[in-house]
């Protein structure tokens, strides 16, 4: 791990901020080939594309302040650590759906192709941003024996998000890294195959994003909120996406298979 990217007197770049600029930069870079290769104005999808990172950046904070509540309540001070915090990320994405969707609706964008134009971009961004997740020393695994477990001895991370230090966790960053990976090919592949309809890549990502992060959020050892005191808030949300995205999935498909009847 690599928390602090350069350390010069006051100056302090992090190295987690540095790899979630490039992570941004990438999608942002995908969703705007993709895009123009659809048809839609290049201008029009960097605009969002920069609206969703602010909508993004916010909302993840704001959703870590939410589940943390009491600890800020209690420490006020602590509020200035955001800055260098991650947040969490579902808070992030709802924001960043809800501005995304005025956006679209304000400029009159096809709202559903332009989340399938958007969705690989996101995937290959979470890739590299859990990359900086291990990096900064958060989003850390549970103890564990098995031999795929690291081990974590920066006290700066440990000061700064709580990093356990000298224990075997689980490499729960990479496991997401590398199911963000997997659904990327899963997407373009989907995109290649079988007859297609404006949503199936965007629902496709939302309902394979949502399981593998139930699944991951067993392993993970960081305070994350609990609801109904059996499952972390993240966990919660992806149990409501994924009957939501199968649904959502199945009105589509449903539609464009009358309309192509016709």
């Amino acid at each position: 791990m690599y928390p602090q990217l350069i350390e010069f007197g006051v100056i302090h770049v992090y190295t987690y901020g540095v790899v979630i600029g490039a992570a941004y930069l990438i999608a942002l870079q995908v969703a705007t080939v993709r895009g123009r290769a659809r048809g839609l104005d290049p201008h029009r999808i960097m605009d969002l594309g920069l609206l969703i990172i602010a909508g993004a950046l916010v909302g993840a904070r704001l959703l870590l302040v939410v589940v943390n509540i009491d600890r800020y309540m209690r420490n006020p001070a602590d509020l200035w650590m955001l800055v260098r915090s991650g947040g969490v990320f579902y808070g992030g994405f709802l924001l960043a759906v809800v501005v995304a969707l005025w956006y679209m609706r304000r400029h009159a964008m096809p709202v559903w192709t332009t989340c399938d134009v958007v969705a690989p971009g996101i995937a290959l961004g979470q890739a590299v941003g859990r990359i900086g997740c291990l990096l900064a020393g958060c989003c850390y695994g549970r103890p564990t024996d098995l031999p795929l477990g690291i081990t974590f001895t920066n006290t700066f991370a440990a000061a700064n998000a709580g990093t356990p230090l000298g224990i075997s966790v689980h490499p729960t960053q990479l496991y997401e890294s590398a199911a963000a990976l997997g659904i990327l090919g899963v997407l373009l592949l989907v995109e290649r195959r079988g007859p297609s309809f404006a949503g199936r890549t965007f629902l496709t990502y939302l309902l394979a994003y949502s399981t593998a992060r139930f699944v991951i959020e067993f392993y993970r050892g960081d305070p994350r909120g609990i609801v109904l005191e059996i499952m972390s808030t993240s966990q919660f949300i992806s149990a409501i996406m994924v009957p939501v995205s199968i649904v959502m999935f199945m009105v589509l498909a449903s539609r464009a298979e009358r309309t192509f009847s016709r």
